[in-house]
């Protein structure tokens, strides 16, 4: 991968001099900020960046900036889009720093620089709760057990307390609780203008708040449904927006992905089966047996799944054999639906609600047909089986041809695109080339921590590479001493969901055994939210997670002294998008793997890593137990893109690190 599109940050002499002064006067020794904001610590860092925004601001260009843990990018970008961006969407990767967002970070700008904009918070509609829906549920009980009740009854007492009608207005009630599907919309079942609670639907309050507001935040999922679907609630907002930055912007490429490409799934069958039981039952109890629909509708489902085999995977469709019974069942599984929309169309004309559901239906059905008979070399098929359904994918090779076909079909504005982690030892190609970014300024920024004093990368001696058999085992000794040095107070991050359990399994034990005062706390006992609220408030934690703990995690001071990252963050090979695009890189005679994958290593691990310092007071370890690191020629690309850390692989020198920082 070339360096060609490397460039440094833009000097301040290249903005006009009013500009200048003002960016010194808000973040300059004795600025605004300084003078309002208790902790703020002034950051020449920060200073270039917000001069690299508002340059692409004057520019009315595409800037793609890497900004190090610490160096204050939020306040960097919207300083400047507030005083001189128009009307400006933020969109962030995660629904938690959306809320931080709205709720502090944005406030908090406005307010110190006496900015006279107005701001608007705009999810998904599955995020908000629909009186349609809940009235609905309320009346035919359609729920599965006693906690669901006690959260229906919750959400109903508070439904005139809350502002937005928000799912975080309840933060009481876990993000994933079955309650949630059965009392918010979605884009299939949501009524519309004909829906006897349209006045007081909050969706609409949010789009019409949003509609007036200067600046909108939103999510990279609800950005990139508008600008496939039009439909999502931002449909009059994009095409106004001066100016669109991209937050946590690593994660773009591959939202892009499902967005452009196509997904549907057997639970939408389910969920639509028992709509059809309720309404129809409700509305034309007498027009046939509903019962008897659902069933024929889950059976087909069901019979879809087990074709697929006993376990669960993800495969490409290519790799199937014409004579594949899952083909044979997926035919039948499209008949069973064409056959049930044919049995359901008479009774449309009892309600609304009914023809809504067939128009559900034969969405699905068109949407099944299409992903059987699609062809095409850009596009990659694949079949993801998972305990109880299926859901059927198509993947574009790249995204950088649509998504540049979106930034020129719209008007002329500025988008900026900000991140952590983009770059590989400040060569921002892969992230450029996915989407198109021919046309982007790029600069990057280290943090400003003093990484060689707060923190130790140590790579144990002595591991098998993570292929080998005796790996895990022979991992968690050299965990074990570590985790006692540093007292827990630790992330132990893996790379499957199946490290999780083995790994938790044998701490639990070990801390048992030990008979030591430390809190485990394991990924899918809780929400996210809330094992970090248990992590921060116990004496001697320890986290062990996955993929939603790498990145937009914050958890500063003593608390996390320790991250073990067990493997490199290499995607699985067997999966059919990777498989795809590796193909399609080597027939350009590249080396997938170097042009590819290894970059997308990086990014992911500079996540990990990015977990552990957190402030400049911070101290602590980074432990990599993937030898790769060292003995394979790539490693070295890999350690360097990381934070500049001070280096062992003596288990001793990590102990006296520890003994000399607690």
């Amino acid at each position: 991968m070339s360096d060609t599109n490397i460039q440094n940050p833009p000097r301040p002499s290249t903005l006009p001099f009013e500009q200048q002064q003002q960016l010194t006067k808000i973040f300059g020794e004795g600025g605004v900020f300084a003078q309002r904001l208790p902790h703020y610590r002034t950051r020449h860092e920060q200073l270039e960046m917000a001069q690299a925004v508002t340059q692409a601001l004057n520019d009315v260009g595409c800037a793609v900036l890497e900004a190090g843990t610490g160096t204050g990018k939020t306040f960097a970008y919207l300083a400047p889009a507030l005083m001189w961006g128009g009307k400006v969407i933020v969109s962030t990767g995660t629904k938690t720093l959306q809320d931080q967002l709205f709720e502090r970070d944005l406030p908090t700008v406005r307010d110190v620089l006496a900015a006279p904009v107005s701001i608007a918070l705009l999810k998904g509609r599955s995020n908000y709760v629909c009186h349609y829906h809940l009235e609905r549920t309320l009346l035919n009980g359609r729920l599965f057990g006693r906690e669901d009740v006690k959260h229906l009854n919750r959400i109903k007492k508070d439904l005139n307390l809350v502002k937005r009608g928000d799912k975080a207005e309840w933060p009481d009630i876990p993000d994933d609780a079955q309650v949630w599907a059965q009392v918010t919309s979605t884009r299939e079942n949501c009524l519309g203008s004909d829906c006897p609670n349209h006045k007081e639907c909050f969706v609409m309050q949010a789009r019409k708040d949003a509609q007036a507001a200067d600046v909108v935040v939103v999510n990279h999922h609800l950005f990139f449904a508008d600008v496939m679907l039009r439909e999502e609630g931002i449909a009059e907002l994009l095409p106004a927006a001066n100016t669109v930055i991209f937050d946590e912007a690593h994660q773009v490429p591959d939202i892009a992905s499902v967005f452009f490409g196509q997904q549907v799934s057997t639970a939408q069958i389910v969920d639509l089966a028992r709509d059809f039981l309720a309404e129809g039952i409700t509305h034309a109890r007498d027009a046939l047996d509903w019962s008897a629909l659902k069933d024929r509708m889950e059976r087909a489902v069901k019979d879809f799944r087990i074709a697929c085999g006993e376990d669960n995977g993800r495969w490409s469709a290519d790799q199937l054999p014409s004579d594949s019974p899952l083909w044979t069942a997926l035919d039948t599984l499209i008949d069973t639906l064409e056959d049930s929309l044919k049995t359901i169309e008479p009774s449309t004309v009892r309600a609304e609600t009914l023809a809504q559901c067939a128009e559900r239906l034969s969405g699905l059905i068109t949407a099944y047909i299409q992903w059987r008979d699609q062809t095409g070399l850009d596009m990659v098929r694949w079949i993801e089986a998972m305990t109880y359904s299926v859901r059927l994918n198509a993947t574009p090779l790249s995204v950088a041809e649509g998504f540049t076909r979106q930034r020129e079909s719209d008007h002329l504005r500025t988008w900026i695109f900000a991140s952590a982690t983009l770059s590989v030892k400040k060569d921002f190609s892969l992230f450029t080339e996915q989407l198109g970014l021919n046309d982007a300024v790029t600069a990057t920024w280290d943090s400003p921590f003093d990484y060689p004093k707060q923190g130790l990368l140590y790579v144990p001696e002595g591991l098998p590479e993570p292929s080998h058999r005796a790996f895990g085992n022979a991992m968690l000794d050299k965990v074990w001493p570590v985790l006692q040095a540093s007292n827990g107070r630790a992330f132990l991050l893996c790379t499957t969901l199946a490290a999780v359990k083995r790994y938790a399994a044998w701490l639990d034990e070990q801390i048992k055994t030990h008979d030591l005062p430390w809190t485990l706390l394991v990924q899918g006992s809780a929400s996210r939210t809330e094992l970090l609220n248990q992590y921060r408030a116990a004496n001697h934690p320890v986290l062990v997670g996955s993929q939603s703990f790498w990145e937009g995690v914050d958890v500063r001071g003593e608390a996390l002294s320790l991250v073990i990252i067990d493997k490199l963050p290499f995607a699985p090979p067997d999966d059919p998008v990777l498989a795809a695009r590796l193909k399609a890189i080597e027939e350009k005679g590249e080396n997938g793997f170097m042009t590819y994958q290894v970059p997308q290593a990086v990014i992911n691990l500079k996540q990990g890593a990015g977990r552990l310092i957190r402030s400049e007071t911070d101290k602590g370890v980074l432990m990599i137990c993937d030898t790769r690191l060292i003995s394979k020629p790539y490693g070295r690309r890999i350690w360097q893109s990381l934070p500049a850390f001070a280096r062992t692989r003596q288990e001793e020198v990590v102990r006296t690190f520890f003994s000399e920082t607690t």
